[in-house]
């Protein structure tokens, strides 16, 4: 089985922005561009679209959150037939709060584009990310709209992985090519997100495309298999926002019969792709956590059961205490042991064991001094981690994918709208 990994490897933090391109990012099938329509500060793309050559089977999983913005809004609708074949996206202005104007403003953007393309406007999958509350600036989209389409081109998607950036430091990106049944099939995707992070979907756009055939149903099944491994596990922050969305398009340019049964080899090989993808590019959302200077993994094992080993695991990732004494490289296990006594989990004290990476801190509820401490603390200079807890109690497992908090955090959101 031949298969090859293509993933970005974003910069080492700066607290600069930093724009990379890989220009070999394509999937056969589609074209993308990107283009700046002044939404945002000048000099700065901040319009996209991804166009598939035919309508595309499509599926798409959206914020919890009550409060969705109009771009939500109308996807949920066009997306009950489970086609596609666009995705207009901007960035700067959320679209969210707006109203009935809101929905107009993004079906007429939608169905300009849908003119320019001489498609369906239901065809079209309108995203949004910015400030919330304001009116989306029709005019300025509908004047850029022209020029986007006359870019498009099969290596546009690192562009579009720009323009869909707000406090991001770097684009995310990531794509796989592997063989199905004898011939090579490709799933890549692009995501923006850095701030307001956590299940169920969090202030995050996520685009993933590939050139497999496979029904509306499946893609949808394969779409949820892979959440749980991926934007689900993750938490920055413990926000979601309104205009959250993960998009999937299926081009069938491999030329290969529909994958319709997500047990056969076929659909479980895909499902491996489409899941690799989106693990890969939630981790680089949480690498890219606002002000973020360490990325860890809270893994507990021992729990009564796996529902309570994610509650804990969870509560360990959210904790402010816990996050803050990791962006000070300060191995407080007492601030991990508070949290995981107000988890809402059973939990015996006295058998708790805690890690970071190899270096036990914690044995039996008890710590193991200082000499245990200063070779954990060496471990979180480094910047990534494991955290695991050993709560001893059954074989419940299960883990959460989180960053520090840091003041820089603080000046990102203070200054947001100024």
């Amino acid at each position: 089985m031949d298969i090859s990994v293509h993933f970005y490897q974003p910069p080492a933090p700066t607290g600069k922005v930093q724009i990379m391109t890989i220009s070999q990012l394509s999937v056969p099938g589609f074209r993308a561009a990107a283009v700046e329509a002044a939404i945002k500060k000048p000099g700065r793309l901040d319009l996209g679209l991804i166009v598939a050559d035919t309508p595309a089977t499509a599926a798409g999983v959206f914020t919890t959150n009550k409060v969705k913005a109009a771009p939500v809004i109308l996807c949920q609708r066009r997306l009950r037939r489970g086609q596609a074949q666009a995705i207009l996206v901007n960035s700067g202005n959320a679209n969210a709060c707006t109203g009935d104007a809101g929905l107009a403003a993004a079906d007429a953007c939608s169905a300009h584009v849908a003119a320019q393309l001489g498609i369906a406007a239901g065809l079209v999958l309108p995203a949004s990310t910015g400030v919330i509350g304001q009116p989306l600036p029709v005019d300025r989209l509908r004047a850029a709209i022209p020029a986007l389409v006359d870019r498009l081109r099969p290596e546009g998607l690192s562009d579009v992985a720009a323009a869909i950036m707000t406090t991001d430091t770097f684009p995310k990106m990531a794509a796989v090519t592997q063989e199905i049944d004898g011939r090579p099939i490709t799933v890549a995707g692009i995501a923006k997100g850095a701030g307001m992070i956590h299940p169920n979907l969090a202030t995050m756009l996520v685009f993933l495309l590939t050139d497999a055939a496979i029904t509306a149903p499946a893609l949808k099944a394969a779409l949820q298999q892979g959440l749980a491994a991926s934007f689900n596990r993750i938490t920055v922050d413990g926000d979601t926002s309104t205009n959250d969305c993960v998009l999937v398009l299926a081009s069938a340019a491999a030329g290969l019969p529909p994958i319709t049964d997500m047990t056969s080899p076929a659909g479980q090989a895909f499902a491996g792709l489409l899941k690799t993808v989106m693990a890969d590019l939630a981790t680089q959302i949480v690498r890219d956590g606002e002000g973020a200077a360490h990325l860890f993994k809270v893994l507990i094992t021992g729990a009564a059961t796996p529902q309570e080993a994610l509650r804990a695991a969870r509560t360990v990732a959210l904790s402010p205490l816990v996050k803050t004494a990791v962006a000070g490289n300060d191995a407080n296990w007492g601030r991990i042991m508070a949290a995981l006594g107000r988890a809402g989990i059973r939990l015996d004290p006295r058998k708790v064991d805690i890690s970071f990476g190899p270096h036990q801190v914690v044995q039996g509820g008890l710590g193991l001094g200082p000499a245990a401490e200063q070779a954990a603390q060496a471990l979180m200079a480094t910047g990534n981690f494991d955290l695991h807890i050993n709560l001893n109690l059954g074989n419940g497992t299960d883990y959460y994918l989180t960053c520090d908090l840091t003041a820089e955090y603080v000046h990102i959101n203070a200054d947001y709208r100024s």
